[in-house]
């Protein structure tokens, strides 16, 4: 290495700890008191970071080539990991509405109720309560702590023809959301092209000739841009790369539904690189946290490769290509670079973690299941708190006399450490035991075996087990008068 080298390398060091420091006495000052009342940030604007989730709806490992994927090409998401913090044991949940439930709250499925799939807008009766405490997001905590907050993409827990402003409710101060296919307007159903987007500027429409993924990433790009000069925290769940299949402004003319897929996975690159630029354009990607994960598996109708081994898409189940996410946080200057961790986390993290991040505060009365990785992520630790992390929930939810609830009582679930996982049966029992450093794709049934590790872990996981209610909760939202789209209760015209 040059001398010349050697002094920028320094440099960049140093100027890599004086930013973190910065950081850290910035959250240090900010993070007193919470009883609702917004904090003074003003003297800190400048070092509070920004946050920005992003989150892919149906995607697996199988299709980052970071994480090794032979079948595609994803160099800006690649840029992220390689600049930054590559997570190995990340827990999604299986499917949309639990994962959804679960990263806005910080509790766990069998906590919130969302133990299954819900698409209100489709089926209506249930939705997500902005009314009641314990569905409080980590949008309206941050807000107390002086973020500016957007979400554009895909929410599909409200329906937005009965609160137009249900994402102001859940405490974003703007947004740009497909509206989910609504029982009854065929328009609806569009989320790429001719997209039909709700905003509080303009309502619900369809913005004909528009592939929506430019539409919610112009719209997240000009929010950015109006609120370069405070901290922000931007939520993007991607509509890319669910279902229907379809072509991109930059590949319009793929005909199969493989070549179709492959161009979802690399328009989604793109706009990564995109969001990136935005920032560098800013001047604020240093002080930007990125967070790049996938709510669950990619669909099973698709299936990659990786390191040589066909990997077929695992959405809505519980093995480790339906739950164990790319999970990717970069920011120069902040996040360590070039890092490849073991660390476990789950969703449930991150709202904990995005509070303690901004300086804001949990309040004392909401009860969460997630624990902050804020520490490992500033590389101020060289692990998480995690001793297990968790993931339940597939399928579509089920109604009765009293409205939406789980598809049984006590809902499967799989829990694992860095080496051995458990499946937790309908009865609660550990039905399922493997060792995935030596079985990673679950093939040999440990149960039964008199191995004095494999009795430890059992009884290891058992006890967390133990530690969960009987039963599930049922989701938890005030009950509405039934509009005409809904689907009936049971025992009701």
């Amino acid at each position: 290495m040059s001398a010349v080298e050697q002094m920028k390398n320094a440099k960049q060091t140093d100027n890599i700890k004086l930013t973190r420091r910065s950081f850290l006495a910035a959250v240090g000052t900010s993070a007193a008191g919470l009883g609702f009342q917004r904090i003074s940030v003003a003297s800190e604007k400048d070092v509070r970071p920004n946050i920005l989730f992003i989150m892919v709806d149906d995607l697996g490992k199988e299709w980052i080539s970071c994480y090794g994927a032979e079948d595609i090409e994803t160099p800006n998401i690649d840029a992220l990991a390689k600049t930054g913090m590559r997570f190995e044991n990340a827990y999604s949940m299986p499917q949309c509405t639990p994962s959804r439930a679960t990263l806005l709250t910080g509790q766990y499925p069998w906590r919130t109720g969302w133990v299954n799939h819900w698409d209100v807008p489709r089926w209506g009766v249930g939705y997500f309560d902005w009314k009641l405490r314990s569905n409080m997001t980590f949008a309206r905590i941050m807000k107390t702590a002086g973020y500016a907050t957007a979400a554009v993409g895909k929410w599909q827990i409200n329906d937005f023809r009965v609160t137009p402003d249900a994402m102001k409710k859940h405490g974003f101060d703007d947004w740009c959301m497909w509206t989910g296919y609504e029982t009854g307007n065929k328009p609806s159903a569009e989320r790429y092209w001719d997209a039909y987007i709700n905003t509080p500027q303009d309502g619900s429409k369809t913005y004909a000739g528009k592939f929506g993924p430019d539409v919610y990433t112009d719209h997240l790009i000009r929010f950015m841009t109006e609120h370069k000069d405070q901290p922000m925290m931007l939520y993007f769940p991607m509509a890319l790369t669910h279902g229907p299949s379809t072509t991109t402004p930059a590949e319009p003319d793929v005909e199969t539904k493989l070549e179709k897929h492959k161009a979802m996975v690399h328009y989604t690159d793109l706009l990564v690189g995109r969001l990136c630029k935005a920032f560098d354009k800013l001047g604020i990607r240093d002080r930007t946290i990125i967070i790049f994960t996938t709510d669950n598996g990619s669909a099973s109708g698709h299936t990659g490769t990786i390191n040589g081994r066909k990997i077929r898409g695992g959405k809505a189940k519980k093995t480790e290509n339906g739950v164990c996410a790319p999970f990717i946080v970069n920011c120069p200057g902040l996040v360590p670079q070039g890092v490849v961790t073991d660390a476990l986390t789950d969703f449930s993290d991150l709202l904990p973690t995005f509070v303690e991040l901004g300086g804001a505060k949990v309040p004392k009365d909401l009860k969460i299941d997630g624990v902050s990785i804020a520490p490992l992520l500033l590389g101020k630790a060289e692990d998480s708190r995690r001793q297990w992390i968790m993931a339940l929930g597939h399928g579509a939810a089920r109604l009765d006399q009293k409205g939406v609830r789980g598809k049984v009582d006590y809902t499967e679930r799989v829990i694992r450490d860095k080496r051995y996982k458990v499946w937790v049966s309908e009865q609660r029992k550990i039905s399922q035991l493997y060792d995935l450093k030596s079985d990673p794709f679950e093939q040999k049934n440990l149960v039964g075996s008199k191995n004095t590790e494999h009795l430890a872990a059992m009884e290891k996981f058992q006890a967390v087990v133990d530690t969960m209610p009987e039963k599930d909760a049922r989701p938890k939202y005030t009950p509405r008068k039934a509009n005409p789209w809904e689907k009936k209760l049971p025992g009701k015209a």
